[in-house]
């Protein structure tokens, strides 16, 4: 029964996957807390380079940061695309990963698979990378 409740706090309630090329995905992943309270987890996931598995980096954030972290998160990519480099085209790729998209659609691209049933994560345990 422990176990049970165990693997139902750490199962994701809302899971958003966002491929950003061939080696990197992120994902969202919102949880619940012991507490029947909500959390978020950003994780990126690295494919090795000798296709060995992949290296992540996890982000906890929970709700009383949401605001100051979007604000913040915000504010440094409007500086880099205002100030930084106004004449870069953000939108380049945008277009690429839609190209890629579409060649995995059509069986030219890679067919690895970053994590299984689509989460960053399966258990807790998985956490010590």
């Amino acid at each position: 029964m422990d176990n049970e409740r165990n693997q139902r706090r750490f199962e994701s309630v809302y899971s958003k996957k966002v491929r950003a090329g061939k080696r990197r995905t992120y994902f969202f992943d919102v949880r619940r807390t012991k507490g029947e309270d909500f959390y978020l987890t950003l994780t990126e996931s690295t494919r090795k380079f000798n296709d060995e598995g992949y290296e992540r980096h996890k982000l906890f954030l929970y709700k009383e940061d949401f605001n100051r972290f979007l604000e913040g998160l915000e504010e440094v990519i409007n500086h880099v695309k205002t100030e930084l480099m106004p004449d870069y085209d953000y939108d380049e790729y945008t277009r690429r990963h839609e190209e890629y998209e579409a060649s995995l659609n059509d069986g030219e691209g890679d067919d690895y698979e970053e994590t299984t049933e689509g989460s960053s994560v399966e258990s807790e345990d998985d956490m010590a990378w």
